[in-house]
């Protein structure tokens, strides 16, 4: 799918929501704004899809790069409406955006769910009467094109590579007094994180955050890790960059470089059956549910004797959802929870079932998987072993 799918849907959710036409204004920060308009700007900008055209209202020194740019059919400028700057004045944009609805004689006007509730009573106060329609762009960014899988495939082979980098540190590292050294130096999971973060500016990527959570730390499922790595203890690797494309890579392994304790194992065990088991349900390919997915994977844990989120209210098991989609954001609809619907061909999510136990740390594996019509493909191709 593309911006142009985005548009057609639009025209479609105009149609059946019985508007006349689709508003967004917001800047390019928001994921929708961006893919939907094909253009970047840090100041809010309009979007509107009218009869089958879209339109951008931008500020005047924003429209040349707009129409080199942007995918609207149309640009035009806010001093049409106005002869100063409304920039940074909410109030005087909420002016100008009704003007701009106005000269095209709307009178019903679909807008986004998080559309800003100030410029819906501006609008409104214009005689302009506003719904909210189904979110059909996040629909369309749903089932990637192939140039938006090659970026993602992009992303997550550069993320496996930087799993490598991080598995080499702790193979090669020593142990003194039951902690990790490596370059005769104590190896923190801050100390770590930098690596990470240098490895992949290198290769384009930017590392906000990583997760290198060692023994107990790693029970808590987002606890990033901090102080010394252990030797004996389970050391949980989440490395999620952003590629310079704008698409993500999301990835998790677990390490022990020692002996870790039986029960460690017997978790590892279960989180490695319920991957495969998760995996084994994708084959179905397009059209199986997120929920049959999630589902099964809760089966393999409880019958290993953990709970699961499905039990309600839990402090240690399987805690969260089996996945997400995955793309232009890090976190995308659809997750793969227990109401979750039919995936759709060429819907990328993460597959990472979990445990975490309080007195042994955490476990945590993690790939990212492609929806195909017949089946599903992986785009890691990295081993499941925890022993370094």
């Amino acid at each position: 799918m593309t911006s142009t799918e985005a548009d057609h849907r639009l025209d479609d959710v105009i149609e059946e929501s019985g508007v006349d036409a689709y508003l967004q204004f917001d800047d390019s920060s928001d994921v929708n704004h961006r893919y939907v308009t094909g253009f970047e700007a840090s100041d809010a900008f309009g979007y509107l899809r009218y009869d089958s055209e879209s339109i951008l209202l931008v500020a005047p020194l924003e429209k040349g790069r707009a129409e080199k740019e942007s995918n609207a059919d149309t640009i035009r400028s806010t001093t049409e409406f106005v002869n100063d700057d409304v920039r940074d004045n909410i109030t005087a944009e909420a002016k100008v955006l009704g003007k701009f609805v106005a000269d095209y004689g709307i009178d019903h006007l679909g807008v986004s769910r998080d559309f800003d509730l100030y410029f819906a009573e501006q609008l409104e106060s214009e005689g302009i009467e506003v719904k909210t329609v189904r979110d059909v762009i996040m629909e369309a960014r749903t089932q990637k094109s192939e140039s938006e899988l090659e970026s993602l495939a992009t992303a997550q082979s550069i993320t496996e590579q930087a799993m490598v980098y991080a598995e080499s540190i702790i193979r090669e590292s020593e142990v003194v007094d039951g902690i990790l050294h490596y370059e005769n130096e104590v190896l923190t999971a801050e100390r770590l994180r930098i690596e990470l973060r240098q490895f992949l500016m290198d290769k384009q990527c930017s590392l906000d955050e990583a997760i290198v959570a060692c023994g107990r730390l790693a029970a808590d499922p987002h606890d990033v890790g901090s102080g010394p790595l252990e030797a004996d203890e389970p050391i949980l690797f989440d490395i999620y960059p952003q590629h310079e494309s704008g698409f993500w890579g999301d990835m998790s392994r677990t390490f022990v470089k020692g002996t870790p304790p039986s029960e460690f194992i017997h978790m590892y065990q279960a989180t490695l059956d319920a991957f495969e088991a998760a995996l084994g349900i994708l084959e179905e390919g397009a059209g199986v549910t997120g929920a049959k997915v999630h589902n099964k994977v809760c089966d393999v844990f409880e019958e290993a004797g953990y709970e699961t989120i499905r039990d309600g209210d839990i402090d240690e098991g399987f805690l969260h959802s089996t996945g997400h989609a995955i793309g232009l954001e890090l976190h995308e609809p659809p997750r793969l929870v227990g109401e979750s619907g039919e995936l759709s061909t060429g819907t990328v999510l993460t597959v990472e079932p979990g445990l975490y136990i309080q007195d042994y740390g955490g476990v945590r594996i993690e790939d990212m998987v492609v929806v195909e019509k017949d089946g599903y493909r992986n785009l890691n191709d990295f081993h499941y072993d925890w022993e370094l």
